[in-house]
């Protein structure tokens, strides 16, 4: 069984990754959430609703032992399956100041993004390796290249990643694996719900916020076989706003 493991896959950007990638391929979907089992199910039932198979699996991508215990179990419940396919998805903000930034803030974006991308590729890294083939897609940011006021922890969280994302594209590439990450700028979705659309946008060469199923469109192209000479690439979907 083929499969495509999507991290912070239960809404937002993450549910249209799960959407997309079960109407373009015949990937088994495994839906990865922390706390909203709700949401997750909604996008379950979209990925059955294409016709497609998936399930929903639950850990905290922070914490080492929960991603390691999960995914092993999964191997064990699924002897023939084989994750070819990682998108790291998750991601939190918690947005401020950096010098009244209290540490808690600090530690919970990194190790969100960053662990995160850590605890759940490299538990996988492994059997991708001897499968000699792999899909790696990092969903990274524009903060994590050109830096966003109010946003020091996330921005040096993705910024650490688009790093990670090259160098460990470079280790790889020889098995088949391919390693790319994908920045969005300003995208609707629940995470940029409270901003001033209206205002954010004059800054936008294109003039509007982008959609979740744009982001999932390339997510999709770098996953599919058509990409298999594209690696260690951050590709920015961002409406021009960092061009």
């Amino acid at each position: 069984m083929r499969s495509a493991l999507v991290t912070g896959g239960s809404r937002g950007i993450g549910r249209a990754i799960c959407d997309k990638l079960s109407l373009d391929s015949d990937y088994h979907i495994i839906i990865n959430y922390n706390s909203n089992k709700e949401a997750a199910e909604k996008t379950l039932e979209l990925v059955r609703s294409n016709g497609n198979t998936g399930e929903i699996l639950q850990f905290d991508v922070t914490d080492f032992n929960d991603v390691s215990a999960k995914l092993n179990d999964w191997h064990e419940n699924n002897k023939e399956g084989i994750v070819e396919v990682i998108v790291n998805n998750a991601g939190i903000t918690k947005d401020g100041l950096f010098m009244w930034m209290p540490k808690e803030d600090w530690d919970s974006v990194v190790n969100t993004s960053l662990n995160g991308f850590f605890n759940v590729t490299n538990n996988l890294m492994q059997k991708m390796l001897r499968n000699r083939y792999g899909r790696i897609v990092n969903i990274v940011s524009v903060s994590g290249l050109k830096g966003t006021a109010g946003q020091t922890n996330y921005s040096a969280a993705k910024g650490a990643i688009v790093a990670a994302t090259k160098a460990l594209a470079q280790e790889v590439a020889k098995r088949k694996i391919t390693v790319n990450a994908v920045a969005p700028g300003f995208i609707k979705s629940d995470m940029t719900s409270d901003l001033d659309e209206k205002e954010l946008k004059k800054m936008i060469p294109v003039n509007r916020f982008g959609e979740v199923e744009e982001v999932a469109d390339l997510v999709s192209f770098l996953v599919s076989k058509k990409a298999s000479y594209i690696t260690g690439e951050i590709i920015n979907i961002n409406g021009g706003i960092y061009s």
